[in-house]
């Protein structure tokens, strides 16, 4: 008999067990058996043929309506055609030279079929297609155990393994299984009247009945969220065990001072944020904490006296960014907060005042020397920096504090290169300005402690959005043109975004498109500006921002927007995040169906940042019904970020909200969709908070232990570190 650990080949044959390793990376009975059906097909009930559409992999079970063969004419051999029905379509299935089959496809009798939808002639078919015929009633002997069931389960399949032929690996690998212990504990099974796994196996893959399947699919699925959960509260306990520097709060030091000098006061949200950090920063193990919030909700500032308590202590802080845009963006920004303070070691300074340096991969050898220097011998407290900041060249003397903007842009490995820096654990603050759903930060960022900013500071403007649908009303377009010019001669400034960098671009580098729509022509900066200065926006100062422009072309161009000496900046999304102009009023958004609900959300947060209000216009060639425009509509309707997230998660894969790893044939969550299963995950989160503050070692637990040693073994599971 065989455990889940057994190799596939003894079990199913060498054959088998290689076609499955190569389609699906299966070697062991119990990664085949956590292949689950993603639907069934009843006994009795037809397919609908009718909902087939051309392109599609399918499999449906139908009825032999006839089946005719006959010589071609233009060259040798012959054609089978059957036609299949589900009583109310048909549907062509095409056999080449293979005339023998007619004697297994006889009329009446009913079968699978599977195979890619095409068109012929003006009608929908399959040509050479797998197919599985299922023995009457009376066929006894030739009745195969597979299909012994009412409930045929489909398979996620391939070309080589249609979904039958996954099931009868299936039925070979149950039939070989011995008795399975059960890593659940007994009393959570009580507790949600769950199948053992053993019984939830067997009849997800071979129900009775459809509420059987249900039960069985409930408690597979919460192994998944209860596991991971476990797994995340365990690396809790794991920081928790480290030994960091404490960064206690000095009185009268650069903080106190930042403080007295902030020409507002903040938020109440920013209060709370700030002192749940504070607390952080003096304990004994490091913070490792996520700090989300809504565009210019002000996190920025909450990181900068974070950064400035652990200077206070002696110590330094890194600020990690993504793009060079960023990072110059958050030196300006951070220079122009600090003032006087970001001076030290100046004529005129301000008592205790630090440094503040930049390291990027593209600047000077004389700028980067500078730059190591300053980060190496302490006298930068805080030191900004894109991917270079991880090289090996950059020391620090003592660096207390990792702060990561945008931080799903960055890998584990990345991070914990930055980590290795520092003399003793350092603490970590990881922002977000995209916000995330309760579930999805407790499943993806379930060791992170969260702090959320929902307000907004005071003075900040509303902002208006608006569609500019071209299709219906083309006209409108021309009116987006006048309103830049309108806001310009008010003094204000305008951005405008496209998709491309140039009409040549195939990868649409600065660009990731989630939703698959595809458009032949899609505005691009390279010639969009042109035609715009010559045109629409004659007379007006306009500039290009985008990611093949050199550094110092780049931070040129966004100092002379922020100085007002450009009226138009015409970008690709290098500005999506971080760039801050109060004067910016208006922005367009070329091709707006081209990019996600939280991108979107992120880029019209670029405006309205001043004392005047923001107008944000969406342009879009979308039709009215498609999914892109109830994206768009959606973004008309509410600037209320978390809303909006949802929104965008819902319609993307699975894969795109977990990240990249988590979509993998070796995935340990295969069942588990984070917004649907909102309430699963709860109940998992607190069953496993229960076991594991009573039992932190699993001592009690040795399966439930083995089971976690599993995942955290499997290469799959690496993005459940946060660093």
């Amino acid at each position: 008999m065989a455990d889940l650990d057994s190799k596939l080949v003894g079990v199913i044959g060498d054959r088998t067990a290689k076609v499955v390793e190569t389609t699906f990376g299966y070697k062991t009975l119990g990664e085949l058996l956590h292949h689950y059906p993603r639907r069934y097909l009843v006994r009795g009930e037809l397919s609908d043929i009718a909902e087939l559409k051309e392109g599609d992999e399918v499999t449906i079970l139908a009825e032999v309506f006839s089946a005719t063969s006959r010589r071609l004419h233009a060259r040798k051999g012959n054609i089978l055609e059957v036609i299949v029905t589900d009583g109310s379509a048909k549907l062509s299935l095409t056999f080449f030279n293979q005339a023998w089959r007619e004697k297994e496809l006889k009329v009446g009798s009913q079968g699978l079929f599977a195979g890619k939808v095409g068109v012929f002639n003006g009608k929908r078919q399959l040509a050479h297609p797998d197919y599985e015929m299922i023995p009457d009633g009376n066929d006894v002997d030739s009745a195969v155990e597979e299909f012994a069931g009412k409930y045929l389960p489909m398979y996620p399949a391939s070309a080589k393994l249609p979904s039958w032929k996954i099931a009868q690996c299936l039925e070979l690998a149950l039939g070989a299984l011995d008795e399975l212990d059960d890593f659940m504990p007994e009393e959570i099974l009580e507790k949600y009247s769950y199948p053992s796994l053993q019984q939830a196996l067997r009849q997800l893959h071979n129900p009775a009945d459809l509420d059987q399947a249900a039960l069985a699919k409930a408690r597979l699925t919460f192994d998944e969220a209860f596991l991971l959960q476990l797994l995340l509260l365990e690396r809790r306990l794991e920081l928790r065990k480290l030994k960091s520097t404490p960064r206690v709060r000095v009185s009268g030091g650069l903080l106190d001072k930042f403080d007295a000098q902030l020409p507002f006061e903040l938020t109440a949200g920013q209060k709370s944020v700030a002192q749940e950090i504070e607390n952080d920063l003096s304990a004994a193990h490091p913070m490792h904490r996520l700090l989300q919030g809504e565009v210019g909700s002000g996190k920025t500032i909450v990181a900068l006296r974070a950064m400035l308590a652990v200077i206070d202590s002696g110590g330094q802080a890194a600020l990690l960014a993504p793009t060079e845009v960023l990072a110059n963006q958050h030196l300006r920004t951070i220079e122009k907060l600090l003032g006087s303070l970001a001076q030290g070691g100046m004529l005129g300074s301000e008592s205790g005042a630090t440094k503040v340096t930049l390291i990027t991969g593209s600047q000077n050898a004389a700028s980067r020397k500078d730059s190591l220097a300053l980060a190496a011998n302490g006298d930068a407290g805080i030191v900004i920096g894109t991917h270079a900041l991880l090289g090996d060249a950059i020391v620090f003397k003592d660096l207390g504090l990792i702060v990561v903007d945008e931080q799903h842009r960055f890998g584990v490995e990345q991070r914990d290169a930055l980590k290795s820096k520092a003399i003793n654990p350092p603490h970590l603050l990881v922002m977000t300005a995209t916000p995330i759903p309760r579930t999805v930060a407790m499943t993806v960022f379930g060791d992170l402690d969260v702090s959320t900013l929902t307000e907004l500071p005071l003075g900040r403007q509303p902002i208006t959005t608006h569609l500019v649908p071209t299709l219906e009303k083309p006209t409108f377009l021309d009116r987006a043109w006048q309103r830049i010019k309108e806001e310009v001669a008010l003094g204000h400034q305008a951005y405008i975004v496209v998709p491309r960098i140039s009409a040549s671009d195939s990868n649409d580098s600065d660009i990731d498109f989630l939703y698959g729509e595809e458009s032949k022509d899609i505005y691009s900066v390279e010639e969009l500006g042109p035609e715009l200065q010559s045109g629409a926006l004659k007379g007006l100062r306009v500039a290009p921002l985008h990611g093949r422009l050199s550094t110092e072309e780049k931070d040129s161009t966004m100092r002379a927007f922020a100085a007002g000496e450009i009226d138009v900046l015409i970008s690709t999304t290098v500005i999506e995040v971080g760039v801050d102009v109060a004067n910016a009023t208006i922005m367009v958004i070329m091709d707006s169906d081209r990019f996600g609900v939280s991108q979107l959300h992120q880029l019209r947060g670029r405006v309205g940042r001043g004392t005047s209000p923001g107008l944000c216009l969406l342009v879009t060639s979308a039709l009215p019904e498609s999914p892109a425009r109830e994206r768009l509509d959606a973004i008309t309707k509410t600037t209320d970020g978390f809303e909006l997230s949802r929104i965008d998660l819902e319609q993307r894969r699975e894969g795109d909200v977990l990240g990249a790893n988590q979509s993998g044939t070796r995935s340990h969550l295969r069942l588990l969709r984070v917004l649907r299963d909102e309430t699963l995950i709860e109940q998992a989160r607190a069953d496993a908070q229960e076991l594991i503050t009573a039992d932190p070692e699993l001592a009690k637990h040795p399966l439930l232990k083995n089971e976690l040693a599993k995942i955290q073994a499997d290469s799959a599971a690496e993005y459940i570190d946060k660093g």
